[in-house]
């Protein structure tokens, strides 16, 4: 199947940036690891994999409890990343809406925050159904809409330098895109033919640095990181200011910067 122009640019946003998103984001976006896994029944001996497996964490995760995994990235510095990551499992090189995979060739099939980055995610959905066997689970997480005040700390930034997102970062097509909410994320998943289906929202405080935290986009991971680096000098020096001033809702005495940050978890059977 044809890629999107959204797809297109998050290829791009992602091209050679596995180190620095693992020097970044990696940790916030491992904290629902045990809660997916759960929520897809990973144990011993369960054959599973771990779709946009980026650093490789869930697949490490899924190894650690016994599991068969296979993971696959759509960034080729990803897929070497998580192959250092996660030594026992199977990491290859895979781009959504298509797998190289049998059918139901899975008995669960994960993608932690994966659907954010796809151009068409009732396709990409249908897709992890396909390779899960009848009955098996499928478990995924996105990032809820509207963002929690962790979340929202960058983007408040950029906004506060009075700057927006350009045009060459498209967005999500309309008819592609579906409302971040439990109820929504759930009906998300029905629309793909997965049955069973449940939505909860986990709830968290990431724990990080605003050297940490501001490293990412300074190095153009992600949407955040592509806004940022795509501006002049001046300008992203006047984000920075704006980033660092309102870091201090958030940061403790002891200079550790406390988000707030939740997501949606949901999961279904094949």
């Amino acid at each position: 199947m044809e890629q999107t122009a959204f797809d297109e640019s998050e290829r791009r946003a992602w091209a050679g940036r596995a180190e620095a998103y693992a020097a970044s984001f990696a940790g916030l976006c491992a904290y629902p690891v045990p809660e997916l896994l759960d929520a897809a029944g990973v144990r011993e001996g369960v054959r599973v994999l771990d779709v946009g497996t980026g650093t490789g964490s869930v697949a490490a995760a899924a190894c650690e409890r016994g599991a068969k995994v296979a993971a696959v990235d759509a960034e080729p510095g990803m897929v070497v990343r998580a192959a250092r990551t996660a030594p026992d499992a199977d990491v290859r090189l895979a781009t959504l809406p298509r797998l190289p995979f049998a059918d139901g060739e899975f008995d669960a099939v994960v993608g932690n925050f994966v659907l954010n980055h796809v151009g068409r995610p009732r396709e990409a959905l249908r897709e992890l159904r396909r390779v899960t066997r009848p009955g098996g689970r499928t478990a995924v997480t996105v990032w809820p809409v509207p963002a929690t005040a962790g979340q929202a700390l960058l983007g408040r930034a950029v906004q506060a330098a009075g700057v927006s997102r350009p045009a060459h970062l498209p967005a999500l097509a309309p008819e592609e895109d579906f409302p971040r909410t439990e109820e929504g994320f759930a009906a998300l998943l029905s629309e793909a033919g997965l049955t069973k289906v449940s939505c909860d929202t986990l709830v968290w405080d990431h724990l990080t640095t605003p050297q940490e935290w501001w490293s990412g986009p300074a190095a153009g991971v992600a949407t955040i990181g592509q806004v940022v680096t795509s501006q002049s000098p001046v300008v992203i020096a006047e984000i920075r200011d704006h980033f660092e001033s309102l870091c201090a809702e958030f940061v403790r005495p002891d200079g550790v910067l406390v988000l707030p940050h939740a997501a949606l978890v949901a999961h279904g059977r094949a």
